[in-house]
């Protein structure tokens, strides 16, 4: 069963950091990609960014582009993304997701999701 465990939400001021991670199980990490989306009430879910486990591509969003670094631990089979600047219009759920592949300009399909860990900035 794949398996997608989101964590490190929760609540930062206006300007603040933070770090959210992702651990995948139940599938080949090494073959595939893993993206974040993002969700806002009353809005489209959004992705804002991808790595490549297998060649360590990336993508950023322009929403995101210049505040967002995202990395893979291969040995752990777990992804980062480090969010800075955050601003109130960052608070949103956000979702880790198995992808068939990433690449510079977009991101691939999606094939599992995570169940989403709530980012909120205060201003």
């Amino acid at each position: 069963e794949v398996q997608l465990e989101e964590s490190g939400g929760g609540l930062v001021q206006d300007g603040g950091s933070l770090t959210l991670s992702c651990a995948a199980s139940g599938f080949a990490y090494d073959k595939y990609a893993i993206g974040w989306f993002r969700q806002a009430p009353g809005e489209d879910r959004e992705g804002v960014s991808c790595i490549s486990s297998r060649d360590g591509t990336t993508y950023y969003a322009d929403s995101v582009k210049g505040r967002i670094t995202i990395a893979s631990d291969n040995a752990k089979n777990t992804v980062f993304v480090r969010m800075d600047s955050l601003k109130p219009e960052d608070t949103a759920v956000y979702y880790c997701a198995q992808l068939q592949y990433c690449d510079h300009n977009r991101i691939g399909s999606v094939l599992a999701w995570g169940q989403g860990t709530l980012v909120t900035v205060s201003s």
